[in-house]
């Protein structure tokens, strides 16, 4: 028989679940925008991740189907409205499209600008993440100092012969410190990740958008040579 039969285990979940409690209240009122802070990251990493997908953002086959819409001369408004509706890259392609045919430099103007607010939009709330990430340990730092001004103001009245006083302040500047790192280190993870797939995807929005507009560039041509050949 287990020399520990009848013997009753301590809850873990409810312990863990008050120390942690007890933590977050020793931490001062420093701790609520720090919490804050993490509850905004968490929300925009995840958001921003759901958002980013590529298959979201470049639809496979896009491009094929709208060149498939060309040349067999099908496209109309109702496909440039649709595409535009579809994704990021589709606004960028149904801006060349709407001025497919106009000279080649106002496609790529067209383009570019449509590009520009696309790209603002995908880096939309990452400027926030950032700032949480740059702002999270000054929030540490300043529980830290006032941990310590509370630490010195207790020396000051009643010495250090009580140490229970003193474990007040030093707990409070401890706890807001590392409660600052724990919530910068993965805000800035997330942010330089979600930074770098934005710039991903912009460079393979631009190849498709640059192929596009050589492909019309190139069929116009073409067609012009047709029909001269056919009125001579």
């Amino acid at each position: 028989m287990s020399p520990y039969a009848g013997y009753s285990w301590p809850r873990r979940e409810a312990a863990n679940g008050q120390t942690m409690l007890e933590i977050v209240k020793s931490g001062g009122w420093v701790m609520l925008p720090i919490i804050i802070c993490s509850i905004m990251a968490a929300a925009i990493i995840l958001e921003r991740l759901w958002t980013l997908q590529q298959r979201r953002v470049l639809p496979l086959h896009l491009t094929r189907s709208v060149w498939e819409w060309v040349s067999k001369d099908e496209l109309n408004r109702e496909h440039i409205k649709s595409l535009n509706d579809s994704s990021p890259l589709g606004q960028i392609l149904a801006a060349g499209l709407m001025n497919r045919h106009r000279n080649r430099e106002i496609m790529k103007e067209s383009i570019e600008d449509t590009g520009r607010h696309v790209v603002h939009d995908l880096q939309r709330y990452l400027t926030p993440l950032g700032t949480i990430a740059a702002i999270s340990p000054l929030l540490g730092l300043l529980g830290t100092v006032i941990g310590m001004v509370k630490v010195f103001a207790a020396i000051t009245i009643q010495g250090v012969g009580n140490p229970a006083v003193l474990a007040g302040g030093i707990s409070e500047a401890l706890i807001t410190t590392a409660a600052g790192l724990t919530v910068a280190i993965p805000a800035l993870v997330g942010y330089r990740y979600l930074r770098g797939r934005v710039e991903g995807l912009v460079v393979k929005m631009e190849k498709e958008a640059i192929t596009l507009v050589e492909a019309l560039h190139r069929k116009r041509y073409l067609d012009g040579l047709g029909q001269s050949n056919e009125s001579e």
